[in-house]
């Protein structure tokens, strides 16, 4: 199976889903058009998308919608797609970049540190 890649609009039925676990296409429809202003025809064809994707399943009746796909593997897919984009798949650019540029707090340095050598192992 390949990776799904998801974009913004996707995404936000997506989030309505991994908090409500199930949703009915129309429900669904209402929320987003009250916080992002979609018309059902929109929501209806993004939910579409999602279902051909693989990243949603439908069941009826109802045209109940479900989440095939876990919100810390979305998170894992986008974050990889960005590396290789901004930073050539280079965690050490990356950090050394980002890091270049923060202050970080005693505690935040030792939860690094903490991470680092549970790598060492």
């Amino acid at each position: 199976m390949s990776e799904i890649r998801l974009h913004e609009g996707e995404l936000n039925i997506m989030e309505l889903l991994w908090s409500n676990k199930v949703l009915a296409a129309k429900d669904i429809a209402k929320i987003i058009k009250e916080y992002i202003g979609w018309e059902k025809n929109t929501t209806y064809t993004v939910i579409n998308r999602l279902i051909d994707k693989g990243a949603v399943k439908r069941e009826d009746p109802g045209f109940l919608c479900k989440a095939c796909i876990s919100k810390r593997t979305v998170q894992n897919i986008e974050t990889k797609a960005l590396f290789n984009k901004l930073y050539n798949g280079s965690l050490n650019t990356f950090l050394t970049e980002y890091l270049k540029n923060q202050t970080l707090s005693p505690a935040e340095i030792l939860e690094l540190e903490r991470i680092i050598s549970e790598q060492k192992l």
